[in-house]
């Protein structure tokens, strides 16, 4: 056994012995058996608890917290630990479309198109089933990270299409609004999930624009309701985080 290659394997020896050893960042934190409980018309979720990724051929979403930065190239900005729901968020990289000068790519960093780029899936139990507005908290430092979309259950429903921000730059902020080609900001109260029936549901998001990030989403059937802070805490129906 050469040099090298014993180096290699003492030094992992002794990362799993010390504790050090990082996990994959853009690897779940859950299995599919957590699942997340909608009560009283409102279910909350941290962004960094999905359970699996597809999709990710071009781009990746990957947990950021204090002991797992992903080393994913290029990412221009810092991370945004501060204030951060949980102590951590997701980002979806590379980020190659920083400002407007840089060349949008359809179908690499960019999709106007749900459910092609980066799907991320949550379990949730849905105790009553109708109409849930979907709000997101996120951070976004410019014109080109600002974009997402949402589903359920492998479907993507024209009003989870294109949610927006453009208030709230450099800060986590709730949204909830639909860019349309009339209003590129966004139409409040236009993003929602129509679910038909109650039981468990697969919550989606998919990439929009590459460079988003998101630390927290909630469900509610009150269409007055808007998030404050970091938002409610969520409640698990079953499963253990670790």
């Amino acid at each position: 056994m050469n040099k090298i290659k014993m180096f290699l394997i003492l030094s992992g020896l002794f990362l799993m012995i010390s504790g050090q050893k990082k996990s994959d960042p853009g690897s779940p934190l859950v299995s599919g058996k957590v699942v997340f409980e909608e009560k009283n018309g409102l279910c909350a979720v941290e962004a960094e608890h999905f359970y699996k990724q597809t999709h990710c051929d071009v781009r990746k979403w990957y947990r950021v917290n204090d002991g797992n930065t992903p080393s994913v190239t290029p990412d221009p900005d810092k991370p945004h630990l501060s204030e951060a729901s949980g102590g951590s968020y997701v980002e979806i990289l590379p980020d190659t479309r920083v400002t407007a000068r840089d060349k949008l790519i359809s179908g690499e960093n960019f999709s106007n198109e749900p459910g092609k780029i980066g799907v991320l899936y949550y379990r949730v139990k849905i105790n009553t089933a109708g109409r849930y507005y979907v709000w997101v908290r996120s951070y976004s430092e410019g014109a080109e990270d600002n974009g997402l979309h949402t589903g359920f259950n492998g479907a993507w429903p024209e009003h989870g299409k294109r949610m927006q921000w453009c208030e709230g730059k450099n800060e986590w902020t709730w949204a909830s609004k639909q860019r349309t080609t009339e209003v590129h900001c966004g139409v409040p109260g236009e993003i929602y999930l129509d679910i038909p029936e109650p039981g468990i549901h697969d919550i989606t998001f998919s990439m929009r624009e590459d460079g988003f990030e998101m630390d927290k989403f909630i469900l509610t059937a009150d269409p007055g309701y808007k998030p404050e802070g970091k938002g409610p805490a969520p409640v698990l129906f079953k499963g253990k985080i670790k």
